[in-house]
């Protein structure tokens, strides 16, 4: 049987010096080990599994006597019960060090996430808005928070606050969207784990109004389908890229971005087709234009600038903006917005031709909603639109009489 070793006062073990392991008693095995450089800490020497294990128990005299007598006893408490206190030990230490790893806020996630997905992203106004939406929304209320910590309580916060989901419903339905796929980025890298708080369908769909039954549909104001010859025959007495920028929008029934952003390469003028490549179309599909006589007069009057591949640039180089088309419809004092004249557009199809739905549709780049029609869609019915855009050309010189209907031309037919 092991000598047992004389019980130590704190002033006793306080004296101890020489380099080597002193028996303090009171526990079994506690030892005050001295190092060659004065350093002294406490050590628990024991069987573990039928091995011998040294168990640090903390430093003196940070550590007193009587905590290191109470550490060993819990150490060797465990022990009797089959716990490896070192091994435990060093799980915990183990999983601290990964908590601390996984350890991001929302915000950090959401600048991660913007900086891996916005090189996809068809221009830089996309991650700008994104940022924009999150910052004004989210981040007051997640950004600090731990990215796994994120609960259904934060995101309905979120949604909730000053009624966001009822009155702003677009706002709130593409920041939920953000949020859920920020989210769902973040578990993907080991940052959290579990359910994602803001997915929709299971979920906030049983806990909030469908979107579609809540939002507003706000309509772009648009020119009346008889207006537009006065309008544009006011519009070509003007001079400036706007202008001219503007009345090819008309002609071409396209998007202000796809026109600001139209580049010669893109313009076939002995074919009478601009071409718009995949990345500056929403849909994000490449899409054919036919180009009237009148939008093919309006190009070969344009200067080609040296350096330049913009047809429309503005007047200190670069892109013309948005608001630029929309200062010329202010100056001649109309109630409308460039994006409004798609509509024109599409009302006079329905209500001034017999030309088919499908070839309006086509001629606007919507995309085909019905998954079965869009399956057996093969052709962009070019040839058809290019009829139409012509014959829409003409409208916007000559003023209608009212009920007139423009026929399909010999050899069209409605499908």
């Amino acid at each position: 049987m092991p000598k047992k070793a004389q019980e130590l006062s704190a002033l006793a073990v306080q004296r101890l010096t020489k380099t080597g392991m002193h028996a303090v008693g009171g526990v079994a095995g506690l030892y005050l080990q001295v190092l060659p450089s004065g350093a002294r800490s406490w050590v628990l020497r024991s069987m573990i599994a039928g091995k011998r294990r040294d168990m640090g128990l903390g430093g003196f005299p940070d550590v007193t006597l009587a905590q290191a007598r109470e550490k060993a006893r819990k150490a060797r408490d465990d022990i009797a019960m089959g716990i490896d206190p070192i091994e435990q030990r060093a799980a915990a230490r183990s999983a601290l060090l990964a908590a601390r790893g996984s350890a991001i806020t929302f915000e950090e996630c959401a600048r991660k996430y913007i900086d891996a997905k916005s090189p996809e992203w068809k221009n830089a106004k996309h991650a700008a808005q994104w940022s924009a939406t999150l910052e004004t929304y989210a981040f007051p209320t997640i950004g600090k928070l731990q990215v796994r910590d994120v609960a259904l309580s934060h995101v309905m916060t979120i949604l909730e606050k000053d009624s966001l989901w009822t009155v702003k419903t677009e706002t709130a339905t593409r920041l939920r969207g953000r949020i859920e796929s920020i989210l769902d980025w973040a578990t993907v890298r080991g940052y959290r784990h579990g359910e994602n708080p803001a997915r929709w369908r299971g979920h906030l769909d049983k806990l909030l109004p469908a979107p579609r039954k809540t939002a507003k549909v706000k309509h772009h104001r648009a020119l009346p389908i008889d207006d537009m010859p006065a309008f544009v025959r006011d519009l070509r007495q003007r001079d400036g890229m706007a202008a001219r920028a503007l009345e090819f929008l008309i002609l071409t029934a396209a998007r202000s971005g796809e026109v600001r952003g139209m580049t010669w390469d893109e313009v076939d003028l002995q074919a009478g087709v601009w071409t718009v490549p995949p990345e500056r179309m929403k849909a994000g599909r490449l899409h054919r234009v036919p180009l009237s006589q009148r939008a093919i007069e309006i190009l070969r009057s344009l200067p080609q600038i040296d350096g330049c591949s913009l047809v429309f640039p503005a007047p200190r180089g670069g892109q013309l903006s948005d608001m630029t088309l929309t200062a010329v419809m202010r100056r001649m004092n109309v109630d409308a917005v460039p994006h409004g004249f798609r509509s024109t557009f599409r009302d006079w199809v329905g209500e001034r031709t017999a030309y088919p739905r499908e070839v309006a549709e086509q001629a606007l780049a919507h995309t085909i909603s019905n998954e079965v029609e869009a399956a057996y869609r093969r052709g962009d019915l070019f040839e058809k639109r290019r009829r139409m855009m012509a014959e829409w050309a003409r409208h916007c010189d000559t003023i209608q009489k009212a009920g007139d209907v423009i026929p399909l031309q010999q050899g069209t037919t409605a499908a």
